[in-house]
């Protein structure tokens, strides 16, 4: 998804509209992340932008989208530029004696 949501839309309660954007961005991680993982692929992961305008755009966790569009509506911004793209993931395996430290550090 690579959109510019409108933070300040006549009419509209600017509250509102914002929430709606964070309920679109949240609704759209569901819908990618419900798709079948590729063969391979361990599960969905996300690039991720966000910034006033496209140029502006900087990469960002997907963790931090929404508190970054809560900023940007905080900042008097009048639109954002969100960008999530889905691509397959691959989780690394643990070191062999990691695993190990945890389990005896419980014991005792």
């Amino acid at each position: 998804m690579k959109k510019t949501f409108q933070l300040s839309v006549e009419g509209k309660n600017r509250d509102r509209v914002i929430d709606a954007v964070k309920h679109e961005i949240r609704k759209y991680v569901r819908r990618e992340r419900r798709r079948d993982v590729p063969v391979g692929a361990d599960y969905w992961d996300f690039d991720c932008k966000v910034g006033i305008t496209p140029d502006t755009a900087e990469s960002a966790h997907l963790n931090s989208i929404i508190g970054l569009v809560d900023a940007a509506a905080k900042e008097g911004a009048d639109k954002v530029f969100v960008e999530i793209l889905a691509k397959p993931g691959h989780r690394k395996a643990r070191p062999a004696g990691e695993g190990e430290a945890e389990a005896g550090e419980l014991e005792g």
